[in-house]
């Protein structure tokens, strides 16, 4: 039984006539060149080359559908048994590049093109003024600038996470009530956060905290200056945000061998020491994953600025996810909103990619 191996996860070459395989290659380029015929015939009639009367691109749609139908069968046609494992995979794929390629594509043909809402002209290319447009607009450079302050405050609400969760490890009484009570602002959304503290408690005429501070001889206004709202927007953001690092460090805490910490306190280690040396270096992994969790969402940080300030005062607490929304919204500006969208997307891939490639070299173990 040795000699002849495991047969189970063997697959046999099947027999595969040269007449089927030529049937799946004509089935499969068959089916590749409709989707080809009907997206230019959709393309021409949507510049207005060709008068289809198509409103949509539902036919294109179709057709994508019917040629992913042919290939699978053409796979299988063309490949056996082996056609059959590609089947498993191929609908994700397919899947995939409709959800993610097409509408990428879709949204690069609108970046540069001038498409205002409110304009009864339509859309209509406009090369690259949207990125002279970007290259010269001080608010989106500004908002740009807005989230490194952001985003460079996730250093901040790590120390606090890992705090929270050094004590939530640690024996103290009620601890089960702590562990579900600080997990309670990530039960709530961003919106309800923005409205139940920015829109009520901080109301600079009759919210209760306006009205404290008041009382005490200080400014009400919690939103009145640059500095100041852009603090209170990362506070709110991260009291939050900050009970999701805390349970992926307390997470790490706890797996983590007693026997370890344990060993170091033989050794002589004060509780300082210990950390250091012991708890921080194995929590490395950990630390890095949910800081880069964070700063993704952070990166999408939109719904707090929109609701309390819309951006005030004057851009200052404006975000590139906000300032892009009230681009579509109050300028109606489809084709230079697309356009900031898309260099946005492109510098979150540059920054994640460098991030996670740093991330990799400071985890991996050194010889």
């Amino acid at each position: 039984m040795s000699s002849e191996g495991d047969l189970l996860h063997v697959v046999t070459r099947d027999d595969l006539s040269p007449a089927r395989r030529a049937a799946g290659r004509a089935l499969m380029w068959g089916s590749f060149g409709l989707l080809l015929l009907v997206a230019l015939a959709q393309a021409l009639d949507a510049a207005g080359r060709l008068d289809l009367g198509l409103t949509d691109w539902r036919p294109t749609l179709y057709a994508y559908a019917f040629w992913g139908t042919c290939l699978c069968i053409g796979q299988v046609m063309l490949k056996g048994e082996h056609g059959k494992r590609l089947v498993f995979v191929l609908p994700a794929a397919l899947f995939t590049v409709a959800m993610v390629v097409f509408p990428l594509v879709f949204g690069l043909t609108i970046a540069f093109t001038d498409w205002n809402l409110a304009s009864i002209s339509g859309r209509k290319f406009n090369g690259l003024d949207n990125v002279r447009q970007m290259w010269a607009d001080p608010f989106y450079w500004n908002a740009l600038w807005n989230m490194v302050w952001y985003v460079a405050a996730i250093l901040v609400e790590y120390a606090i996470a890992f705090g929270l969760a050094l004590l939530l490890h640690s024996e103290i009484r009620a601890r089960r009530f702590f562990r579900v009570a600080f997990l309670l602002p990530l039960m709530l959304s961003p919106v309800a956060v923005s409205w139940m503290i920015g829109k009520s408690m901080m109301e600079v005429r009759f919210g209760p905290l306006a009205r404290l501070a008041r009382e005490l001889g200080f400014d009400p206004s919690f939103f009145g200056s640059p500095e100041v709202a852009r603090f209170w927007i990362m506070a709110m953001d991260a009291w939050t945000f900050i009970p999701l690092m805390m349970i992926m460090l307390l997470a790490g805490l706890q797996a983590i061998p007693r026997e370890l910490t344990e060993a170091a306190r033989v050794d002589g280690a004060g509780p300082w020491k210990s950390f250091w040396e012991v708890t921080f270096p194995l929590m490395l992994p950990v630390s890095i994953t949910a800081i880069l969790i964070r700063i993704i969402f952070k990166l999408k940080l939109a719904d707090i600025v929109i609701n309390i300030t819309a951006g005030g005062p004057g851009g200052a607490t404006d975000t590139v996810t906000s300032f892009i929304f009230r681009e579509y919204r109050d300028r109606s500006n489809v084709g230079y909103g697309t356009l900031l969208a898309m260099v946005y997307l492109v510098l979150i891939v540059i920054f994640m990619t460098v991030l996670m490639k740093l991330a990799d070299r400071w985890t991996r173990p050194r010889t």
